[in-house]
């Protein structure tokens, strides 16, 4: 168990490296990494990019997911993890289980836009055609912080 906790900080580290970066870019410092757990490998990762490509579907989650399908060459992750750094919004949510993604990690909860623990709760319906594993709350504390300065410098 210590094994997997110190491998997910060590995934969700990356994941807010991307935040980070996407901050610095002026994009909403959300982050997302793609992992093959057989492997340890990362498949992809990615940061908001939703100013900068003028694309509003262009969340890490989604940017992430493209990469990481690309890569594989099947429109399924099937066995792979997604770290990310905030609670996956409802389209974000739905791409994770039409790529069949095995486990979903994430840092902060979003109360006013989130689809998994929040909102639309997307994987709660009886018509989701994938639910992954879900763990909240990895790293939440840096994640949230990372969100709050964000805004609190925009305001």
């Amino acid at each position: 168990m210590t094994e997997t906790r110190n491998l997910s900080q060590t995934f969700m580290e990356r994941a807010l490296e991307a935040a980070e970066a996407a901050a610095v870019r002026g994009e909403v410092p959300v982050g997302a990494v793609i992992v093959d757990p057989a492997t340890g490998d990362i498949l992809a990762s990615a940061g908001n990019r939703t100013e900068e490509l003028s694309d509003p579907t262009a969340h890490a989650e989604m940017l992430a997911i493209r990469d990481a399908a690309r890569l594989v060459g099947a429109p399924r992750l099937v066995g792979c993890d997604l770290y990310v750094t905030l609670e996956p919004c409802p389209m974000c949510a739905g791409a994770v289980s039409f790529a069949r993604i095995r486990r979903l990690y994430f840092g902060a909860s979003d109360p006013k836009g989130g689809g998994v623990e929040h909102g639309a709760r997307v994987f709660d319906h009886p018509t989701c055609h994938h639910r992954p594993e879900i763990y909240g709350g990895i790293d939440e504390a840096r994640a949230g912080a990372l969100l709050r300065e964000f805004f609190a410098e925009r305001r």
